[in-house]
């Protein structure tokens, strides 16, 4: 009798088992899946605040001027960066690169066609009034913002922006927000120099690029705390 009640508890940890395991494969294909939508509605973001005229947010202004002066897309340029920000990480982390690191080079490229594709999607958005301009571009803020939210509460893996500035955080100790808004600040710098370099003028960083880099985070949060409290 004992034998038989030890034998139909170990089939009963076996059931067990098995479920939790199909159950935490099924939450991680939930997870990824949020992922790649997240990404595409990130791609939505950056696409419209581009075409908004306004110029692009912070991450994405180095791919768009150099865009402007060579035969590629910026979701060409966006996978290019990505890859040499990716590089910087292995730089900085050496012995702690770990295989999530690796798994931003495919995300990398998806983001990039996602970028190429939604900006075909918005070949009709061509405002011409200031006014619309910044409307634009607020929509296209909101939409990254969530974007970015829906990767955040995916917990898959980091963009290579978000990812260098968490090898930066984790190497030398930093605060992860101020060394973000360091990271923004930089880029919209080279780009800025990058443009004078190449057309002579400033072309890449405009208004539209500081408005980006404040409300993008500002509205992650925000739905963050409110979705949260759901």
């Amino acid at each position: 009798m004992i034998k038989f009640t030890v034998i139909c508890l170990r089939q009963a940890a076996k059931k067990q088992g098995k479920k939790e395991g199909t159950n935490e494969q099924i939450n991680k294909l939930k997870r990824y899946v949020i992922f790649l939508i997240g990404l595409f509605v990130n791609s939505l973001g950056v696409s419209l605040i581009t075409k908004a005229s306004l110029v692009t947010s912070p991450i994405t202004s180095i791919p768009y001027v150099l865009s402007l002066s060579f035969p590629f897309t910026l979701g060409n340029f966006t996978i290019f960066f990505s890859v040499f920000l990716i590089l910087l990480q292995l730089l900085i982390l050496r012995k702690n690169f770990k295989l999530e690191h690796v798994l931003q080079i495919p995300i990398s490229i998806i983001f990039g066609y996602f970028i190429d594709l939604t900006m075909l999607l918005f070949t009709w958005v061509n405002p011409q009034t200031y006014i619309m301009k910044i409307v634009y571009l607020l929509i296209g803020c909101l939409i990254l913002g969530f974007g970015v939210y829906m990767e955040v509460l995916a917990d898959v893996v980091m963009l290579p922006g978000e990812s260098f500035v968490r090898a930066i955080v984790l190497t030398w100790r930093t605060n992860f927000g101020t060394t973000k808004i360091c990271f923004d600040v930089s880029m919209a710098v080279i780009a800025a120099v990058l443009s004078f370099v190449f057309t002579g003028h400033l072309n890449g960083v405009r208004e539209g690029t500081i408005i980006a880099a404040l409300l993008v985070g500002f509205v992650a949060r925000v739905l963050g705390k409110k979705l949260a409290s759901v």
